[in-house]
């Protein structure tokens, strides 16, 4: 691996293998580096972690990763961190942004962004390589950084990676399957000041990316189409919802160009993952955090962090790792807007 700023190779290494450990997603990440101040440190609380929760448990094996940053190298990509100089801070400013992302081009982009996907993304990618110096693109892949898909734009795939900006949060390797694909399009979403979907059928995935900007305080756009149709309905129905409509390029810079940079303001916006965890004081000291049972409390429904800590009368950081320790074994799963259920 190459050096990271002022990141240890060591610390490096441990911070992709705490990712890649079974059941440990982007928010538990930061949470674990939030209670154990570095990576090895949450590597080594794990299985005590899932003990305390019933479960056994082993993190992901080191040979593993050495395999995993042999792959990056051999495709021609880099890590980016969360924490280090080149990691985008709109990207950086969504709850649950990706711990570790693999890059290849260059991570210095501003410009149009999308998901190589066939139709709308394939020509946005095209015509924004086609400016030549005056536009530039990055394309977000579902798959591993050394995977190409859909495989008809391989060719074009390679040319974002030279030209623009080619970025996959999955490990080298990884097929793109269908519940990579959400997660791809909150990068989307996180990287780009605003959102502009142009067909979308009433299911697509471009409502996904559409509703996370909306969530993440960024614009949303969406041209308008024929009722009759099919895809049409759902920009039409985004611009029923509150959705801004365009119908040119002109209308695209000029919402744009009031953006100052920062996420717009949202109504009762999560607290940054992991934050909770960090030990809490009272007037009088430091505020027991130690695990409470919050099991009972929970059911295959979704139901909010903030729901849990009222009805448990505990402190935010003892339940926050009460539900950690039930994420590591398996029993936790979290959903947006730092909602949880029961696995």
């Amino acid at each position: 691996m190459s050096t990271w700023a002022t990141l240890s190779q060591d610390e490096a290494f441990a911070r992709i293998r705490l990712l890649r450990s079974p059941n440990v997603g982007p928010v538990t990440y930061a949470q674990l580096l939030a209670r154990f101040g570095d990576a090895q440190a949450a590597i080594e609380a794990l299985p005590d972690l899932a003990g305390r929760a019933g479960k056994p448990y082993s993190a992901a094996p080191p040979e593993h990763i050495h395999e995993e940053i042999a792959a990056v190298r051999k495709a021609g990509a880099r890590y980016l961190f969360h924490d280090s100089a080149g990691y985008p801070p709109l990207l950086a400013a969504i709850e649950g942004a990706p711990p570790v992302l693999t890059v290849r081009g260059d991570a210095g982009l501003f410009a149009v962004v999308s998901g190589l996907a066939r139709g709308i993304d394939g020509a946005a990618h095209e015509g924004a390589l086609a400016a030549g110096e005056g536009g530039s693109t990055i394309g977000v892949i579902a798959s591993g950084i050394d995977v190409a898909y859909p495989p008809q734009h391989a060719a074009l795939q390679e040319r974002i990676a030279q030209e623009g900006l080619l970025i996959a949060e999955q490990p080298p390797g990884t097929e793109p399957l269908a519940r990579n694909f959400p997660t791809r399009n909150r990068i989307i979403a996180g990287l780009a000041v605003g959102t502009l979907v142009v067909e979308a059928a009433p299911k697509s995935g471009s409502l996904i990316t559409a509703r996370l900007a909306g969530e993440m305080g960024r614009e949303v756009m969406a041209v308008p189409g024929s009722p009759l149709d099919a895809r049409s309905h759902g920009c039409n129905q985004l611009i029923r919802d509150g959705a801004v409509l365009v119908q040119s390029v002109e209308d695209v810079a000029e919402l744009l160009s009031s953006f100052g940079g920062a996420p717009r303001p949202m109504p009762s916006r999560p607290m940054p993952p992991g934050r909770a965890l960090v030990r809490e004081e009272d007037g009088e000291g430091i505020v027991d955090d130690s695990p409470v049972s919050v099991a009972g409390l929970l059911t295959s429904a979704p139901v909010s962090v903030d729901e849990l800590i009222r009805q448990s009368g505990a402190s935010a950081s003892a339940v926050q790792l009460a539900l950690l320790e039930l994420e590591i074994a398996g029993r936790l799963v979290r959903h947006a807007a730092g909602r949880v259920s029961l696995a």
